[in-house]
């Protein structure tokens, strides 16, 4: 499996340096982001297994930042740290209103920044999970109100899919039904369309029952451990 990838967002050099340093040690791979508008663009267009945000930055600060990323199709269940040196109560409440997962008061050291890793790397991991995608090309029916459409899928993450579909646009909510091979089941679930690229559709998962969610599980533990 790759490194885990962390986007560390702080204005403070030596702060920045040292989480750095300390996360790469413990093997994984870092994106050091000092300005806060740069690291807006980032959560918009990549994914990232865990994101840190200092709180007081010039421009944005982290609460700015940890909205984008909810409101971002890539790192919309991203573990979010929020890293500060604020002691207020509502500070904290309004982290975690903003879908905060952990949070880290400074001053900061190795030893604590180490603990917090281990701590967070079992949630970082479970979505990493989630959004990995493997390849799969079966016949999918898609419906949007009283409009059916057929295509056909390419690929599969617990979180959602890419599809090939006729007719669809962002925002659209659409009910799937296609069958997973090895062995053939049917599965059925909602979506919504979050993005359009060429021929192709990405569809993020809202609502699928339990059974469905552990046959899609297994269908990719399955595929993810099969010789290539």
């Amino acid at each position: 499996m790759s490194l885990l990838k962390l986007l560390v967002v702080e204005d403070d050099p030596a702060s920045l340096e040292l989480m750095t340093e300390v996360f790469t040690s413990l093997k994984t791979e870092v994106r050091p982001i000092s300005d806060s508008r740069e690291a807006a663009v980032l959560i918009s267009q990549e994914r990232f297994d865990g994101i840190f945000l200092d709180i007081e930055m010039p421009n944005l600060d982290g609460f700015q930042l940890a909205q984008m990323a909810r409101e971002s199709s890539w790192n919309k269940s991203t573990p979010i740290v929020i890293v500060t040196g604020s002691e207020r109560r509502d500070s904290m409440y309004q982290s975690f209103s903003l879908g905060a997962t952990f949070f880290l008061h400074k001053p900061i050291d190795r030893l604590k920044l180490a603990g917090l890793l281990r701590t967070v790397q079992g949630p970082f991991q479970d979505n990493r999970r989630r959004y990995t995608r493997v390849p799969m090309q079966t016949e999918v029916t898609c419906t949007v109100g009283e409009k059916t459409m057929k295509g056909v899928t390419w690929n599969i993450s617990q979180g959602g899919m890419q599809l090939e579909v006729q007719g669809l646009a962002v925002g659209d909510n659409v009910q799937l039904s296609f069958t997973l091979p090895q062995p053939p089941l049917g599965v059925e679930a909602t979506g919504v369309v979050v993005w359009l690229k060429d021929e192709r559709q990405g569809i993020h998962f809202i609502n699928m029952n339990v059974e469905h969610q552990e046959i899609v599980r297994d269908f990719i533990a399955q595929v993810g451990v099969a010789p290539r």
